[in-house]
């Protein structure tokens, strides 16, 4: 993690932390402790404070009886209709971008999808989970609606924690990649509704691997 600058520490360290939940930096059901956090951040304790009740407040935190703060675990019904309402807005921000995207942001995702090839054959799956982000972001951020991109952004911060599963199931790592090639492909076609298409592929797909781990993911990390 990268120290953050002491300039308006406060929003810096709720993007951070926001950032975290989004990259799977942190574990389902983990205990957020302020003094580490602000340790690894190499900041005072009060911005990480101030930024955790922010997070709590948006519910992509939950604060526990006892005044601690973890990140939530998911039930079956709730991780499902995560996945519902992804499917429905990051498709529509795919859809978006497909004919608005510049030649140059269409070659940054194609390099990023070599990358992401590049990792699975390298069994790295820390690199493969940040390309992914990267990949998905790239594609969203064309579709020039700063509404919908921050939506994404917050089932995203639900939902992150849990990705880092996926590179866990064996049968999900041949094929992770196959649904991001056929998104590239609609993309170099221009065409909105097919890049649509394979992007509900690639959530319902991944989406499925997941719910069958979901017993395993609730189990709490310390």
């Amino acid at each position: 993690m990268l120290k953050l600058e002491h300039q308006t520490l406060n929003d810096r360290a709720y993007g951070a932390l926001k950032q975290e939940l989004i990259s799977g930096g942190f574990s389902p059901g983990q205990a957020l402790v302020i003094r580490k956090l602000a340790e690894t951040f190499g900041i005072s304790t009060t911005p990480i404070r101030e930024a955790l009740q922010r997070l709590v407040a948006e519910r992509l935190l939950e604060m526990q009886n006892n005044r601690s703060v973890i990140v939530p675990l998911l039930s079956a019904p709730a991780f499902e209709e995560l996945t519902r309402i992804r499917i429905a807005v990051e498709g529509l921000a795919g859809e978006m971008a497909a004919t608005r995207m510049s030649e140059s942001g269409l070659a940054d995702i194609q390099a990023t999808l070599a990358g992401m090839q590049r990792a699975i054959e390298a069994g790295d799956a820390r690199a493969y989970l940040s390309l992914n982000e990267a990949f998905h972001f790239a594609i969203y951020q064309h579709a020039g609606a700063p509404i919908l991109l921050n939506m994404i952004r917050d089932l995203w911060g639900r939902v992150g924690p849990y990705l880092k599963l996926l590179m866990q199931a064996d049968r999900y790592i041949p094929q992770s990649n196959d649904a991001h090639r056929k998104i590239v492909a609609a993309l170099e076609q221009r065409s909105g509704p097919t890049v649509r298409i394979f992007i509900e592929e690639d959530i319902a797909v991944a989406a499925a691997v997941l719910s069958a781990n979901l017993d395993a993911a609730r189990e709490p990390s310390a």
